[in-house]
């Protein structure tokens, strides 16, 4: 084997691992990106919930309130 031959595949297996390494980093950046995406839409459906909570409570309270007035009166 010639050295310009054993340069050539070394310098073909630096670039397939190059395109791998490259490769790999990418599929961590979409898979970082998926997960605060996914905490991101749990956070917010989760303050969803618990400002319909609060909103339904008060209306409930409001609601009873004017009940009894309405009765009273």
């Amino acid at each position: 084997m010639e050295t310009s031959e054993l340069e050539s595949k070394v310098q073909k297996l630096e670039t397939a691992l190059a395109v791998q390494e490259a490769s790999m980093a990418g599929a961590q950046a979409t898979q970082a990106a998926t997960q605060a995406g996914m905490t991101s839409t749990f956070t917010a459906a989760h303050g969803g919930t618990w400002a319909v909570m609060g909103a339904g409570s008060a209306a409930l309270i409001v609601g009873i309130f004017l009940g009894m007035a309405i009765a009273k009166g």
